[in-house]
């Protein structure tokens, strides 16, 4: 923890301790106008261009832990809060954010950047983006990695029939967001226990009860499927940086970061033409072997069978004992293989 890193604010390079890696404000944030949006993004360090991804609920702030791991060894690290999130433009309608738009908001960033190629890596909501940059723009994607979520192949039925099969009469979380308004009202009454309850339920520290119910009953409030720990949050998650997210998501509520899901049929309709496509780009998957959104045997079929639409993919990891916050809860194990990955390029 007292190893010092460069890091590079406007153009002066300054030393911050890795404890200060909570600190938003060591890092060095950008903002540029592409694709009809201004975007907010960290941009660190000199060499090949490695893109960093968040998910939901989270922001480029999840990345915090990476970002010097990956400066030091002489990468690019860029980290967008994609659109909907954190100082990132809202846009008002919902197909604002379908996948067409996101994958054009990294194709506009590298432009902005002056890049022409880059190694992509997405968790959660931002696999799925990476993983269609890669599909799409195999040409300025050059690598592709994927955390906590094994991102299928486009399928023969749409996705919200297809989830509804799954869910057997129950509501996944992913069918519970299509309903406009209540679910923003609901993760927005109370932005701090929404944040705690979620980050800790899906992580490994919850254990029985406490973790994270995929699947609600019919009327059942989404919240009821987390758990607020009770005191202190465990420590991979500091109270600095709790009070970042909660800070964020108190002034943008979580409507822009469920209009993604409110797009899952769009964007099956709109990629017929990806039928029978696969990412051919070296890959990897690092997952955890704790995690609960693999729990559903239909989810834990896709890590299963990854290698089939992933024909580079050359390694899958589980870490034992952490959750679906990889790169938050295991920060030094997530880190690692990103370097011995990224070694190639």
């Amino acid at each position: 923890m007292n190893k010092r890193t460069a890091m590079r604010v406007g153009q002066k390079q300054v030393a911050i301790e890795r404890s200060d890696a909570d600190d938003p404000d060591a890092f060095n944030h950008c903002f540029a106008e592409l694709n009809g949006i201004r975007m907010h993004y960290i941009d660190e360090g000199q060499g090949p261009l490695v893109i960093l991804l968040h998910g939901f609920p989270y922001l480029w702030y999840m990345w915090r832990r990476q970002i010097g791991a990956l400066v030091e060894a002489g990468h690019r690290v860029v980290v967008p809060d994609q659109r909907g999130f954190g100082q990132t433009d809202r846009p008002d309608a919902i197909e604002a954010y379908d996948m067409s738009q996101a994958v054009g908001d990294m194709v506009g960033l590298m432009a902005t950047l002056g890049e022409t190629s880059a190694v992509i890596i997405g968790h959660d909501l931002g696999a799925w983006v990476a993983q269609a940059a890669a599909m799409l723009r195999p040409d300025l994607f050059r690598g592709l990695v994927m955390l906590n979520t094994p991102v299928p192949p486009r399928g023969k039925i749409k996705p919200t029939v297809a989830l509804q099969a799954m869910a057997k009469g129950r509501v996944y979380h992913h069918l519970y967001f299509q309903q406009l308004d209540k679910p923003d009202r609901e993760l927005a009454c109370d932005p701090r226990k929404t944040l705690r309850s979620v980050f800790y339920s899906i992580s490994g520290s919850a254990v029985g009860a406490e973790r994270w119910r995929l699947f609600v009953e019919p009327g059942e409030p989404i919240l009821n499927a987390f758990t607020e720990p009770k005191g202190e949050f465990p420590s991979w998650l500091s109270a600095r940086a709790l009070d970042y997210y909660v800070a964020e998501y108190s002034r943008t509520g979580f409507s822009g970061a469920l209009n993604y899901y409110r797009c899952r049929d769009r964007n099956w309709e709109i990629t017929a033409f990806l039928d029978g496509a696969v990412v051919r780009q070296p890959s990897l998957f690092i997952g955890g072997a704790a995690d609960p959104s693999l729990e559903p045997v239909e989810i834990r079929g896709l890590y299963d069978q990854l290698d089939t639409y992933l024909p580079g993919l050359q390694n899958k990891v589980l870490l034992p004992g952490v959750g679906h916050s990889a790169a938050e809860e295991s920060p030094e194990q997530v880190n690692e293989l990103l370097l011995t990955y990224l070694e190639q390029f």
